[in-house]
Formats: C-alpha cells, structure tokens, sequence
C-alpha cells in the first residue's frame, strides 16, 4: 500500500460526460442501448461478444464493483470482468503481509482473502460469480481499446464490446532496468500473487535477503522476512523510513523496532547495479559509493505506477499520474469510467486533484462509481484519505504492529505516548487538527479517527502536548470536536 501521490490543487471547467437521467438505457450510449434493445444481446451466458457492462482487472476495486453491481441487480448476465490473473478478485494487501509467512506460522492463502472479506463482506470466490451470472476471463488481459466502436481486444484475439467500461487495472510496480540486473534470478517485485508465490520460493532458501526501499513494501517485506529467520538488511536513498508520512521522530521508533528484530538499514544509499555469480542468479547488490551487500533475495520496493496499458488516448492527468476522472469517476470519454489507483480524481475534502494507491480507496471509489452508474446517485465522491500498516503479526512475534492515519499530514506536529506500546501524532495546521496517527489503537480509538481527521477541530497545541498519555490525547481532541 503506497501512499497518495503528488496532488494538485483541483481544476475547474472540465467537460466531462454527465448524463442527466438516472434510466440505465439513456446512460449508455444510444447506439449500443438499441442494439441491446433490438437484439437481445444481454444474456446470462454471453453467448456472442456483446457486454452491457466490463471491468478491466481483478484486483480490489473489481471485486468490490461485482459486489455492487450484484447487489443493485445489474451483474446477472450483463457483467464481465476482465483480467490477466488466474485468480478471481482479491484482497491485495495480503500479498506483502500474511501471504509471505513462513509456512509453520499459518500463512493466508486463497480461497481464503478473496474479496469482498477485507470490507467486512462476503468471500467472493469463483464459484460466486457463477452464482452470480458474471462472466470471468481469466489470464488474457486487454491489450486493445477502440472507443469509437467500443471494442476491446484481449491477448488472446478475443473481441468483446461493451456498453459501459470501467477501467480497474490498478498499477504495476516500478522495476530496475533489465541492464543494472532488475530481472536477474532472485530479484522480485510484488504486486500479484505469482509475485508473491515466487518470493515464498526464494525466501525457503535463501540466507541473506536485501530489501530495497523504505515505504510500505520494504517495511511490510523486511517484517516477514524475519519470520523466516533471515539476515535481512533495508536500503533506501532517504535518511528515513516512510519518509512521505513519518516524522523523524515515529521513523526512529520503527526503525529501533525493526533493529530489535535483527533488520538492518543502509540509510542514504543509492543503487549502482545488482550483481549475479556464475549461475546467472542475485548475489549481491552494488550501491553508489562501491561498496556491495551480499545477498541472494532481493525484493524492489521502491513504488508503482498507474497500469494505463492500451488506454493511454483517454485524458490523463500528466502531473500527478492516472486517468482523469471527475467525482463519479467518468472519463472525458462517454460510457468510460475509471476506479482505484489508476485514477486520478478530486479530492473534496482538501480541494484538489489526487491518485491514491490504497485499498481503501479501491473499495469506496469502486461502489462509488457503480452507484453513480446504475442508479440517480450523483453526490461527489468525498474521500478522506486513510493509511495503515500491519507487520510482524505472525506466530511468536514479540510485538505485533498495528497502525492507522486519517488525513493530511500537514502543518506542525505533537508526538504523545513512548511507543509502549501505543504512540500518537497529531498534524495541526493554523490550529486546525489535520491528520492523525495512532500506532496500537482500540477499537474505539482507531474509530475516533476519522471523525477528528473530517470534521478538523480546532485544538489547543499546548493542552495537546502536554498529554501523558494516548488515550489523554485523544479525549482532548475528542472534547474539541464538540467545542
């Protein structure tokens, strides 16, 4: 899970399709709604190449959509989802935590975090979407779009059009070039479960793991490679981990934690190039100033970028990443919708353009956009922007991690709590309380979050520093919400 990307302060005036009538035949497009009419295209068995409505990937955000397209009666032989994975829809975060324990510390593994389980909902397995009347295409993703006659194009040759498109391709991880060795044997980068089945694979044999990059995948990563009992070390070019979210002083607490647990840091460090011995496989990694770390796993974490593929004729926002979309999550392009980390959308809350790389928001933006599609939903979409992390929660860990930020980390800081295990930052910007952190949360506490991150009450700085504890802190902002 990555943090939000670059934003930019919202734009006004731009054209983007907005049918007026709530009727599900006068939001498609009038010659494809008359064929439909016409012919009787729509049939549970997708008999011909006509869909009336497709999703393109199988992450998250479309799993979440199937869920909301069931529910409003509209997925039964009308829906297909389209994706280059061998699986059905899945809760992705799992790859870099559970997925990666060692096998006697109970490792998650499929059926068992399909969607829509995360959100609280049903396990959507294969078999569901049978149930269901939706049609899956599994491991022949799209590699052709034609707008114009609204046909899509998959590796295999198949043709299929559609009604109504939304684009939930996700992003796909940012890799080493193939000449400093980012392909060598060894080398790995997470984003599906093949990914993650091939780092299992490397880690049952492995001895000296390097981690390159200290955001969420490098943390996460480096967590689970201690639970295999691995000599591990985490390289990264900033003087912190986390640097986008964490202060200083939350980075130091972690990075003593990790330390704890064996973890090393190269903290300032620059790749040169990763080296292979004479089998062909990872040795070592070569850093800027010529000195080298040996290992024989190296995981690349070191961010993502938006999975445009055969889309990249639709809008794009050239600043931040993504495709274009307004607050229902519409293309420029009529029919053409697009959810999740591919697009790029306003933020309401803090009044500009944003790409967000979170599970979160691949849920709420999916069922956003679904219902804004199917039915007179036309609210803006308003997102308050959530984070949180989950590491050493294996089996005979010492000190389980839990953490949770609502908001905007902007403006000036106040730390409460030592750490022991609870620790709290609170972002506060011309007084106003902006974002919130709390690491070891209750239920209760982790509650109170959002609703101090929304609403942004204005807090006494002084009173809130002066806390003895989290849970002081906390009432003390909670007091100020009804202030």
């Amino acid at each position: 899970m990555a943090l939000a990307s670059t934003t930019l302060p919202a734009k006004t005036g731009l054209s983007l399709w907005c049918p007026t009538s709530p009727s599900l035949a006068r939001r498609l497009p009038v010659r494809f709604s008359s064929r439909i009419a016409s012919r009787g295209l729509v049939t549970a068995s997708f008999a011909n190449e006509n869909r009336e409505f497709v999703i393109i990937g199988g992450g998250n955000a479309a799993g979440y959509a199937a869920r909301t397209f069931v529910e409003n009666g509209m997925a039964d032989g009308r829906l297909c989802i389209v994706t280059k994975e061998a699986y059905a829809p899945y809760e992705r975060p799992a790859l870099t935590k559970a997925y990666l324990f060692p096998p006697e510390k109970k490792p998650a593994r499929l059926p068992g975090f399909h969607t829509c389980v995360g959100g609280g909902g049903e396990r959507q397995t294969p078999d569901w979407y049978k149930e269901k009347g939706i049609e899956m295409i599994y491991e022949d993703p799209v590699t052709g779009a034609d707008f114009e006659k609204q046909t899509l194009t998959t590796n295999t040759g198949k043709q299929l059009k559609y009604g109504s498109l939304i684009i939930a391709t996700g992003c796909t991880a940012s890799r080493f070039p193939d000449k400093i060795g980012g392909n060598l044997p060894g080398v790995h980068y997470i984003r599906e479960v093949a990914d993650a089945d091939s780092l299992i694979s490397s880690l049952g044999k492995s001895k000296k793991v390097v981690i390159v990059g200290g955001g969420y995948i490098g943390m996460e990563a480096a967590a689970a490679a201690v639970a295999w009992n691995l000599d591990t070390t985490i390289v990264f070019p900033e003087d912190q981990l986390l640097q986008r979210l964490f202060t200083p002083s939350l980075a130091q607490r972690y990075e003593e934690l990790y330390r704890q647990n064996g973890v090393k840091f190269v903290k300032g460090a620059s790749i040169n190039n990763l080296e292979a011995g004479s089998d062909g496989r990872v040795t070592a990694v070569k850093l800027a100033d010529g000195s080298t770390i040996e290992a024989d796993t190296v995981v690349i974490g070191i961010g993502a970028k938006p999975a445009i593929g055969p889309f990249e004729t639709l809008a794009m926002n050239k600043s931040i990443g993504g495709i274009q979309v307004d607050g229902l999550f519409r293309t420029s392009t009529p029919g053409i919708f697009a959810i999740g980390d591919v697009a790029a959308f306003p933020l309401k809350i803090y009044d500009r353009m944003t790409r967000v790389e979170h599970v979160d928001h691949a849920r709420r933006s999916a069922q956003h956009c679904v219902k804004s599609l199917l039915t007179a939903h036309t609210d803006t979409y308003d997102y308050l922007p959530y984070f949180y992390s989950r590491v050493f929660e294996y089996e005979g860990s010492s000190r389980k991690v839990w953490w949770q930020f609502y908001g905007d980390n902007v403006g000036e800081t106040v730390e409460v709590g030592n750490f022991d295990p609870k620790i709290a930052t609170f972002w506060i910007d011309s007084g106003r309380l902006k974002g919130v952190f709390v690491e070891s949360g209750s239920p209760e506490e982790f509650q109170l979050l959002p609703k101090l991150a929304r609403s942004q009450p204005i807090v006494d700085k002084a009173k809130l520093a002066s806390a003895s504890s989290v849970e002081e802190a906390l009432e003390i902002a909670q007091a100020a919400l009804q202030s």
